[in-house]
């Protein structure tokens, strides 16, 4: 474990101390398990991605709704489904569907992370994509 000492506003550390106190824990494990919900596990995550999901955590409320929201578009979606229902495909279509792939993986990447990121902050942006859904 490592010790490190933290300037906080007045009122974030005031919001920690409710929350240590409520759940009957140390502020300091509050904090340190917030801290472990905020910054996301890179170790499977595409090098290309990495500073991305991590700089999503200054993001707004409605720019974490976005991404949440956000899916491939029709053509691709359609295209994805297409080339992975051929039992065939060419070496062209390997490479499509690989690429497809890898766009839709980084499309959930992205709204797994904001969707993380809306449910540490209350809940309340979780709302808003629920009822936009």
């Amino acid at each position: 474990m490592t010790t490190i000492t933290l300037e906080l506003p007045d009122a974030l550390a005031r919001r920690a101390g409710w929350a240590a106190r409520a759940l009957h824990r140390p502020v300091e494990e509050v904090i340190a398990a917030m801290l472990d919900g905020v910054l996301p596990v890179l170790d499977d995550v595409p090098a290309e991605m990495q500073a991305e999901l991590v700089e999503m955590t200054w993001f707004d409320d409605k720019a974490l709704q976005d991404i949440a929201a956000s899916s491939l578009c029709d053509a691709d979606q359609r295209r994805l489904v297409e080339l992975g229902a051929r039992d065939e495909r060419s070496e062209a279509d390997r490479r499509e569907l690989d690429a497809l792939r890898d766009r839709y993986g980084q499309v959930t990447l992205r709204k797994a992370r904001a969707l993380a990121l809306l449910s540490v902050r209350s809940g309340k942006g979780l709302l808003a994509v629920a009822e936009a859904a």
